[in-house]
């Protein structure tokens, strides 16, 4: 923070972010208006929470959780003769095989269901950053207005299970690196008001840090602060020209915080607590710590909770180069933690109430770019014959044939949905679910109904487009 800014930068600062709050993350109320208010959640719900284990970069399904025919690499290979880079090994699930360094999450798919027909967007170039604001919000941009990402939805229609624990927790994710301003587009409620955003935890080790005042600031000070906000949310460009919707949006935000700090929830955050057996099993770097953070969170009572391997270009499961020998890697970070966290909250009894989506924005593949009948601009240098080893591994973006998991909260146990193409294109050829279905199937797990809008710049804007959303039944068991 800069230490030498005085009172008129200071409320000069604060005047461009609200303004900035004003323009992008709140409702004017006059455009803002729920539609069918009579509307109430289902009660037959399947699930209370959900943990999207969100696998950002773009994992290839033919690595992981769709393997295709294995052909190990020695220098003059064609590329066209390689679908996997990695050998297979049968899991939980009879006659089904996964990728190899994948033996934990194997080991736990009798609790799941595996999903291997998902198809990605057709938006022409391709962008991870598009992609993801589709995947997260369920629109594709751009948008006239600031589409609220589907935990804000959660947060808004269902409020937060313990109301000391914020509702919208994302985990992992800063907003420091590649594609920020990308990325802080759909980290948002959009037009739905800044208390139903996420709170941001960058870094799970640092959890407490995130819950409590800074070192040095007690309570009392910290009680002349928020008063202080409130007095500069009055006399700033909210209090001048906002709604009163956002001026209490943004109220409750600071209360909602206030609470946490003084509560006994907030020891949730608190990972040292964690025996060192059970933290050490996790510990596979940040997204195991999320993984973490995210089973305590879940026991103490949060809603939504969104725990990334973090989007940064060219990193993590942005393979576009030394994609096989990346991949070795990815799969330490991920394999365990997934598979512990399924085990703890079966364990616990939770996760019959809390369904667990494990995703990534599109699949890769070494050939084609995008999707065999929608091709588009070439954005990687692979060749034909392949005489180094950087070049082995899955480095184009692959839209159509994608994997996901879905553990718990009404899902089926045992079950696998879909199916790709053995030989190249690894393409969808049995029942491809699309975005606007999985979101419409997680809001039904919950019980919020599907004609759930509301009305902004004179027209209904719904959890999906057009509320055309359409649940996939066959994923579900049913009661």
């Amino acid at each position: 923070m800069k230490a030498n800014w005085n009172r008129r930068e200071f409320i000069k600062k604060s005047g461009a972010a609200t303004l900035a709050a004003l323009a992008a993350g709140a409702p004017v109320s006059s455009l803002l208006t729920g539609c069918g208010k009579g509307r109430k959640i289902a009660a037959d719900t399947s699930a209370d929470t959900v943990i999207l284990l969100w696998l950002a970069g773009g994992m290839a399904h033919t690595e992981t959780f769709d393997p295709k025919r294995y052909t190990p690499y020695e220098n003059g290979l064609e590329g066209n003769r390689v679908l996997s880079t990695f050998e297979s090994f049968p899991t939980a699930l009879e006659g089904i095989r996964f990728s190899d360094g994948l033996q934990s999450v194997g080991s736990v798919m009798d609790k799941g269901t595996l999903i291997r027909s998902y198809v990605a967007a057709d938006m022409g170039h391709i962008l991870h950053s598009r992609h993801q604001y589709h995947w997260h919000t369920c629109y594709e941009p751009p948008q006239t207005v600031a589409a609220p990402h589907m935990g804000a939805w959660i947060a808004k229609e269902l409020g937060p299970k313990n109301p000391v624990i914020p509702a919208f927790i994302d985990i992992g994710q800063r907003m420091t690196v590649g594609e920020s301003e990308e990325l802080k587009a759909f980290h948002t409620a959009g037009f739905l008001g800044n208390e139903f955003g996420p709170f941001l935890i960058p870094d799970p080790s640092q959890g407490l840090e995130s819950v409590r005042p800074p070192v040095g600031m007690d309570a009392k000070r910290f009680e002349k602060r928020n008063q202080l906000y409130n007095d500069l949310i009055s006399k700033s460009a909210i209090g001048d020209l906002g709604s009163d919707y956002q001026k209490e949006s943004l109220k409750r935000s600071m209360e909602q915080a206030y609470m946490l700090l003084n509560s006994p929830e907030a020891k949730a955050f608190d990972l040292s607590l964690e025996p060192k057996e059970v933290y050490d099993v996790y510990n596979t770097g940040r997204f195991g710590l999320g993984c973490l953070l995210a089973r305590r969170l879940t026991e103490q009572g949060a809603r939504f909770i969104s725990v990334t391997t973090e989007y940064e270009p060219f990193m993590g499961f942005d393979t576009h180069e030394n994609g096989h020998t990346r991949m070795v890697g990815m799969k330490k970070m991920v394999d365990g933690p997934i598979a512990q966290l399924v085990k703890d909250l079966d364990k616990s009894g939770h996760l019959d109430r809390t369904l667990i989506i494990v995703a990534s924005e599109f699949s890769r593949d070494m050939m084609v770019e995008g999707r065999p009948d929608a091709k588009v601009q070439e954005q990687v240098n692979q060749p034909d014959i392949l005489n180094d080893m950087k070049f082995y591994g899955m480095h184009r973006h692959f839209t159509d044939g994608c994997s996901m998991l879905m553990f718990g909260g009404g899902i089926k146990k045992g079950f696998v949905y879909g199916k790709t193409a053995d030989e190249r294109p690894c393409k969808t050829i049995e029942n491809p679910i699309k975005i606007d279905q999985v979101h419409q199937t997680i809001y039904h797990t919950l019980g919020i109904p599907p004609d759930t809008n509301y009305e902004v710049e004179k027209r209904p804007f719904y959890t999906t487009p057009d509320g055309d959303g359409k649940i996939v039944e066959d994923l579900l068991i049913k009661v």
